[in-house]
């Protein structure tokens, strides 16, 4: 459920900031930790990219500025406490400095059991396939797909799907994650050669989820 919030009421520290999450809005990925001042939150709102306080320099800064690697925010939540920020983003490039994708990483604990989650992998790999179709590097699977056109890649889409049928047939869950991975690969592939972005599908799977929502409630 989402309710009003008035920025007034927010919890910040004692010297006027306030910690800041941000999120690839499309895929949930978690980019970073910065610190707002209500003078860089004003900034973030008015603009629509992202500006932080930093405790270091003891100034503002836009994200992005230097680099080019901006961040479009498209949404701002506050925790149940009104002490902590949450901005969902369009990521433009990488968002950490040290050019990362993420500034998370270094893994402290957990090892291989602590992957990521599919939004995070479905949109890392969404990304590495635009790159494919943007600069064709020779000798890849990907750009031999954007090179043969739609129709080989409608054609590899309905392949994938026959063998998930044919994998669930023998109940075979290896089998099973195998192919369906191979399909949303080429799944992938189609929506960037018919310029359908990841946030598109989202949108509409939350548009449904809402409709069965409001469908089922006591009338």
């Amino acid at each position: 459920m989402t309710t009003a919030f008035d920025v007034r009421d927010l919890k910040l520290d004692e010297r006027g900031i306030i910690p800041t999450v941000v999120q690839d809005a499309d895929t949930g990925e978690v980019l970073m930790l910065a610190y707002m001042n209500r003078e860089s939150l004003e900034k973030t709102v008015t603009s629509g990219e992202t500006w932080f306080w930093s405790r270091g320099r003891q100034m503002l800064w836009h994200k992005g500025e230097s680099s080019g690697n901006t961040q479009r925010v498209r949404s701002i939540l506050v925790d149940c406490d009104a002490d902590t920020l949450l901005v969902r983003v369009e990521q433009k490039g990488n968002a950490c400095h040290t050019g990362e994708r993420t500034c998370f990483f270094t893994t402290a604990f957990g090892g291989v059991e602590a992957s990521a989650s599919l939004a995070e992998v479905l949109g890392s790999l969404s990304r590495r396939i635009a790159e494919r179709k943007r600069d064709m590097p020779e000798g890849s699977y990907t750009t031999k797909l954007f090179r043969e056109g739609t129709d080989r890649i409608l054609k590899k889409v309905g392949e994938e799907a026959g063998e998930i049928i044919i994998a669930a047939k023998n109940h075979h869950k290896g089998e099973i994650a195998w192919e369906i991975a191979d399909l949303l690969y080429h799944l992938l592939v189609l929506m960037e050669q018919e310029e359908v972005p990841l946030n598109k599908i989202a949108e509409e799977l939350e548009r449904r989820a809402v409709k069965g929502a409001k469908k089922h409630e006591p009338r």
